[in-house]
């Protein structure tokens, strides 16, 4: 690689977290009970039996977090709205918290005042409490998708003046698959009765799905109709999926990957994109994948502004997989001469392939035509819990996620110069060790190491790596070239040789801080758009 390439002055990059993963206070302030307080709290549901009652306590410790940011340097920080902590039970007609909206309003100026880009995600698998009680939540289309949208509505309304960047959902198959078919996410529901007492795992993640996509797309059309006009962001989804990869150039391989891709990737991004489900989901579920209207598929056909990507890995895919939710491919990280992908991490699902990551990239960028925004990339070393008990040097010394940060920012200069991918911004997971979902506090992604009974940060050696290279490889700032015209129709991508797989071991437009508002004009006005309101709501 020519190592005097740079990319664009204008790239995004920082990092990423989530509400409910580093919040904490999740009683403080008027904050309602999301699914995932209960479900965490209940034994056996998270590998260390601990819950995110307190996280990282970003809720009291958000200016830490945001001078570690400006120490790392970064454009954009990328969060999540606690959905229970703005509307504490859920629904249209339930009132609004002052406390909650006042608190990421203070969040925002913040970032704001220290010349970091808000990038925000409205819905991160914290589902109000309320909601589920009521109508299990993803499970009834038509009530989720109006309440839904009333959240969105009030987020827009209450942060739009300076909030110019926004995903709609994080990653719907998790939501989906991991919540409704393996039951290992709240709300833990599946057909396996030793592990819930009730779901169908054959029905319930496609309903779910299904939901989500119609709900991300209606809030879009709210906020490209209602708000887009006055306020001019943009908005769109993000989406989890890995690189498929044949494992060998057996024909019924090759296919297997495109299989899996469609399953993993193809099942939300062809409908928001292209306008249709993949027909081989069809010809696997039948009519077990609902079909939305005319009059919805009007509203989902193009609901993303962008390409919102989430990756970590790199799969080996064979055909004959008994896993319906993977398309009946089986994966692996063995090649067939018996050599590994890459290092493994701390998940079974994670191993380091960069250039996969590179692969997925033009994968997309020629299935899709849209910019992207990888918007969660990242790396958990194996055992570093246990290695920092020993010695937290140790722990901060870490080389495997250094390396596989070193693999992917070369993976982005390739893709930009030499696949000519439009991609604008890069935001590795996670700023901070974290609650990690059913992993609980075992495994960390941060590239800043958090001792949980003090809270005290430290960056470890790839949130340092992170910060000088980008320091070092983005354009000093001149005017970047015109970008070319995106395609209009989608071309068909070529699988990737098995040769290779046996042979080899998120630039755009930057928004400019707002001028900040005070405090008091802005919840006055916002209090005279909503009707209801919890709280006095006097700055």
């Amino acid at each position: 690689m020519d190592t005097t390439k740079k990319l664009p002055a204008d790239f995004m990059w920082g990092f990423a977290t989530a509400s409910f993963q580093i919040e904490g206070s999740t009683d403080a302030d008027g904050r309602g009970p999301s699914i995932w307080d209960d479900f965490s709290r209940t034994p056996g549901k998270t590998a260390d039996g601990r819950n995110g009652d307190v996280a990282t306590d970003s809720y009291n410790r958000y200016k830490e977090d945001i001078a570690l940011l400006v120490k790392y340097g970064v454009k954009s920080y990328r969060f999540s709205i606690s959905w229970s902590r703005i509307i504490p039970l859920g629904g249209r007609d339930d009132p609004v918290n002052a406390a909650g909206v006042k608190w990421y309003s203070d969040l925002i100026d913040e970032l704001l005042k220290n010349g970091i880009t808000p990038f925000v995600t409205l819905y991160h698998w914290d589902l109000p409490q309320g909601l589920h009680d009521r109508y299990l939540g993803w499970l009834n289309k038509d009530e989720i998708v109006k309440d839904y949208v009333r959240y969105a509505r009030v987020c827009f309304a209450a942060w739009g003046d300076r909030v110019k960047h926004w995903l709609t959902m994080n990653e719907p198959w998790c939501i989906s698959i991991l919540g409704y078919s393996r039951g290992v996410f709240a709300p833990g529901r599946c057909s396996d009765r030793e592990r819930s007492a009730l779901g169908d795992s054959s029905t319930e993640p496609y309903i779910a799905g299904h939901s989500v996509i119609l709900a991300s797309a209606s809030a879009v059309q709210a906020y490209r109709t209602e708000f887009k006009p006055t306020q001019g962001g943009q908005i769109g989804i993000t989406l989890n999926g890995d690189w498929a990869m044949p494992y060998d150039d057996a024909p019924e391989n090759v296919a297997a990957a495109q299989h899996a891709l469609d399953f993993a990737i193809g099942w939300f991004a062809d409908p928001i994109y292209l306008g249709y489900y993949p027909p081989y989901m069809r010809e696997v579920l039948g009519d077990r994948l609902p079909d939305f209207t005319a009059e919805e598929w009007a509203v989902v056909k193009g609901s993303s502004d962008f390409y919102g990507m989430n990756t970590y890995t790199t799969n080996l895919c064979k055909a004959g997989g008994r896993d319906e939710v993977q398309g009946n491919v089986e994966y692996t990280f063995t090649r067939p001469d018996g050599t590994e992908l890459g290092t493994q991490a701390q998940c079974a699902w994670l191993q380091d392939y960069p250039d996969g990551f590179r692969a997925l990239l033009k994968y997309l960028y020629g299935r899709y035509k849209l910019p992207i925004y990888c918007t969660e990339n990242g790396f958990a070393v194996k055992d570093e819990s246990a290695i920092a008990a020993a010695n937290v040097e140790d722990a901060l010394a870490d080389g495997d996620r250094v390396h596989y940060y070193q693999g992917t920012t070369r993976a982005l200069v390739q893709s930009v110069h030499e696949d000519g991918v439009d991609i604008r911004a890069y935001f590795p997971w996670s700023l901070l060790d974290n609650f990690e979902w059913a992993d609980g506090y075992v495994t960390r992604f941060g590239v800043t190491y958090v001792d949980y009974e003090t809270q005290e940060r430290r960056p470890k050696e790839s949130g340092k790596f992170l910060a000088k290279w980008f320091a070092e490889n983005l354009e000093s700032g001149e005017k970047p070239a015109p970008k070319p015209p995106r395609p209009t129709a989608a071309q068909p991508v070529k699988p990737v040789s098995a040769a290779k797989v046996n042979g080899s071991a998120k630039h755009g437009s930057a928004t400019k801080p707002a001028r900040p508002v005070s405090l008091k004009a802005r919840m006055a006005s916002w209090i005279r758009s909503s009707k209801l309101f919890v709280g006095d709501g006097k700055a």
